[in-house]
């Protein structure tokens, strides 16, 4: 139709499942954007502004719309103008019955419906493609539809004839005359529905091997015709074996004429970007047959007579006969055997040609360059590095490039040396986005794969090192997010959400703008309407871009205030680290506070063992007399303690006892240092085993008090007294219930009292501590200085 020239698969597709779903009462279609999206394999934003306006504008369609929040399309009211035109028009081919739009609908829902989950809880599946969403959907919708159209009861689609592109195959062509678009498109494509086994490309081979006629096949067909796949193979391989045949997908041969009963829908106009020599399988049906000169080495019962048959596909002319028949492969004179059928190899031969002069040099230079590659002398005294004949030992590169081998056998050594240096770096930044690092070396080879299906395959590809290092590695991130790579997250394989959000924001924006627009300017017409909106959508992305400039330079900012701070507060640190060390050192080496032993940083061992004996015994007297003693008699609590320090200094000099009885006396005599603290330790555990005692007794006395009888008395009745007991208050429950009670309360103001009368008396000691002077170290000296040495001492001398 004129009015779909150069519009999108979408649009496209979407004229056909309008057109499938017309009533044949009424003619006019009512449906909404985002049922008609799911038809098309498109989100709903999409098929609001770019599939709904050029249905509008195309003149195929007509549309009326309700419109949305932001003014866009929802629900729907089309009508298919050359269907409505058609109406009651006998004999045109557009006046469909009853009976046919309904086969239509049937054939497209069987295709490509998306599902439904109806009310009643009955689910209607997906069609063959249904399933299929995203970029792209559209266009590989369309081409299966066309393909089932064109297939045969056998699932075969007939191909198409002429000249077409080795490199893409004639089913590509096919599929790409089919869409109107390239043949690396149609590859593409091809290649998706392949993916999906919705299409089969089978290659047939002939009885001596060589590569026979390809067959384009679509399984469902054949399966809807009570067929398989298999069984048309099978009768495809027979066919192969048959001296003559004729196929409508090939052309004629000499003296035959293509099979022309049915109209096919594929053109015979060459597609566009293809090359100038056709496929193996048919290459040789459109060459003219020569009279043959030399005997054929090939079976004529498998040949057509075509001089072309052994040429293959690389796009040489064919040679003479008669050139050159006298001369030998090097160059050289000299005379074919006479037992030889030919005289030498050459194209109409179907040997392999003579290499040229450069690729046998890369050949000498492939085979003299071990796995590793070395050094090699060359003009000038200067050394090259070797390239490498396959991949890296490495395993994680090997992996990863393993789709561009073929490509890294064309770069030399520097190259492949640059190119292992970017894969090593791109797949230590992929185990960093990875939840699990193991994986980064096969999506580097998704990632590859990937690039290379957007090429079109690695023959297209002329420089490869600049396709590896800029195109293939590099990650392409679609949005602000460091794990996107083209539209995809590396870390979960799905479609990056960040993305659609951009996307959906994008959309939006160009709806309220689109809104304002209409209402600001009403009288607006079509082209004015859209340059004001685009010119708007200009300023707007003006400004987001300055925005977006003023953001980063405040981030660098912040980022090199950050950086600063940071070296501050480590420099810092290593001060405070460094002072800390130094203040160390000079603690380390002063000596005893009380026994005056060198570098004891300030306190020895046996000293500060002796200081928590100390501290213990002070806190056991005072223990003992929160119970036994006077609180308001210093006196009296003075004698208290004087009396626990003298029952510890007894268990500290059996303790004393047990501990040299146990010892040899020359150990002791030989390290006076450390039997001193040995002895000071053995006093701390003699006196830390004798405070719980005292704590406990402490604790017992006190529970006797007549505060804590009170209390006691206070929580017997308080339990008897509860509600649950007031019938029978003298029973064995309730007394059971109040002693345990009872005691309870006794327990804990006997805790309360101690740890009160304890207050009170450390108070008292300090107070005394304070008013009392240290003696200087002039009263101190002459007492350590009357102490014998050790050399004069008979025991162990404890500070």
């Amino acid at each position: 139709m004129a009015g779909l020239d150069g519009a999108s698969d979408a649009v496209r597709l979407a004229v056909v499942v309008l057109a499938s779903r017309t009533p044949s009462e009424t003619g006019v279609v009512e449906i909404r954007t985002g049922e008609l999206g799911r038809w098309l394999g498109l989100s709903v934003s999409y098929t609001a502004s770019d599939v709904v306006p050029v249905l509008r504008r195309s003149g195929v369609v007509s549309v009326e719309t309700a419109e949305g929040e932001y003014g866009q399309d929802v629900g729907l009211e089309c009508r298919v103008l050359p269907l409505w035109a058609a109406q009651d028009v006998a004999g045109h081919p557009l006046n469909l019955s009853k009976k046919e739009f309904a086969t239509l609908l049937r054939l497209l829902e069987a295709v490509m419906a998306p599902g439904w989950t109806h009310r009643d809880g009955s689910v209607t599946p997906a069609g063959l493609i249904g399933t299929r969403t995203g970029r792209g959907a559209a266009t590989d919708r369309l081409a299966l539809l066309l393909l089932v159209l064109e297939a045969r009861e056998t699932g075969r689609v007939r191909q198409c004839g002429g000249t077409v592109d080795t490199k893409r195959g004639r089913a590509a062509a096919t599929v790409a005359r089919l869409l109107g678009c390239t043949a690396s498109a149609g590859e593409r494509v091809l290649e998706r529905l392949e993916e999906r086994e919705l299409v089969l490309r089978v290659r047939l081979r002939t009885g001596s091997g060589m590569p026979n006629r390809s067959r384009l096949l679509v399984p469902a067909v054949a399966a809807a015709h009570g067929r398989t796949v298999a069984d048309d193979v099978q009768e495809d391989r027979a066919e192969a074996l048959e001296p003559e045949f004729s196929d409508p997908d090939v052309a004629a041969g000499p003296g035959q004429t293509p099979d022309l009963e049915t109209e096919a829908q594929v053109s015979s106009v060459p597609v566009m970007c293809e090359a100038n020599v056709t496929e193996p399988d048919v290459a040789a049906a459109l060459h003219t047959d020569h009279p043959p000169v030399v005997p054929p080495v090939v079976p004529s019962q498998l040949s057509g007579g075509f001089s072309g048959e052994g040429r293959g596909a690389e796009g040489r002319r064919p040679g003479r006969a008669c050139a050159g028949e006298n001369q030998a492969a090097d160059g050289e004179s000299a005379v074919a055997g006479t037992g030889s059928l030919v005289a030498e190899s050459g194209p109409l031969r179907g040997e392999k040609p003579k290499e040229s002069p450069a690729d046998e040099r890369d050949g000498q230079r492939a085979a003299g360059a071990g796995a590793g590659g070395w050094w090699q002398a060359v003009g000038g005294g200067k050394a090259r590095r070797q390239r490498k004949v396959g991949l890296p030992d490495d395993l994680r590169l090997r992996v990863g490039l393993g789709p561009v081998s073929w490509l890294w056998e064309r770069l030399n050594g520097w190259q492949q040396n640059q190119v292992e240096a970017a894969a090593k770096t791109e797949l230590t930044q992929l185990a960093g986005l990875l939840t699990r690092p193991e994986t980064a070396p096969q999506v580097l080879a998704d990632r590859l794969t990937g690039r290379l299906r957007e090429t079109g395959g690695e023959a297209l590809i002329d420089s490869p090192f600049g396709w590896i290092t800029h195109r293939g590695l590099v990650q392409r991130p679609s949005c602000s997010d460091l794990r996107c790579d083209d539209g995809i997250r590396l870390d979960t394989g799905g479609e990056c959400g960040n993305c659609g959000n951009v996307l959906h924001l994008r959309r939006a924006r160009r709806a309220r703008i689109a809104a304002e627009v209409n209402q600001e300017l009403p009288g607006l017409g079509e082209d004015e309407r859209l340059q004001v909106i685009e010119e708007r959508l200009r300023e707007h992305a003006a400004v987001e871009a300055e925005d977006f400039v003023r953001r980063r330079e405040q981030a660098w900012v912040e980022r090199a205030r950050r950086d600063a701070a940071r070296a501050a507060a480590q420099h810092r640190a290593e001060r405070e680290r460094q002072a800390a060390a130094v203040a160390d050192a000079v603690r380390q080496a002063l000596p005893c506070e009380d026994c005056g032993q060198d570098r004891s940083g300030g306190l020895c061992e046996a000293c500060d063992i002796s200081r928590r004996t100390e501290d213990l015994t002070v806190e056991a007297g005072l223990i003992a007399a929160t119970w036994c003693a006077d609180l308001d008699d210093p006196d009296h609590i003075a004698a208290v303690a004087t009396d626990v320090r003298a029952t510890l200094q007894a268990d500290i000099a059996t303790a004393h006892t047990q501990f040299l009885r146990l010892m040899n006396p020359a150990e002791l005599e030989a390290d006076p240092v450390a039997a001193a603290s040995a002895l000071a330790f053995a006093a701390l555990q003699a006196v830390e085993q004798a405070l719980p005692e005292y704590r406990s007794s402490a604790l017992g006395r006190l529970a006797r008090t007549k505060e804590a009888e009170a209390e006691a008395r206070r929580a017997y009745a308080t339990e008897r007294n509860r509600r649950w007991f007031r019938a029978n208050p003298a029973g064995a429950d309730a007394v059971a219930a109040a002693s345990k009670a009872a005691d309870a309360a006794r327990e804990r103001t006997a805790q309360y009292l101690l740890a009160a009368r304890l207050k009170q008396l450390r108070e008292q000691t300090a107070a005394r501590t304070e008013t009392a002077a240290a003696a200087p170290w002039t009263d101190r000296l002459p007492v350590l200085a009357a102490r014998p040495l050790d050399g004069d001492a008979t025991g162990p001398v404890i500070a």
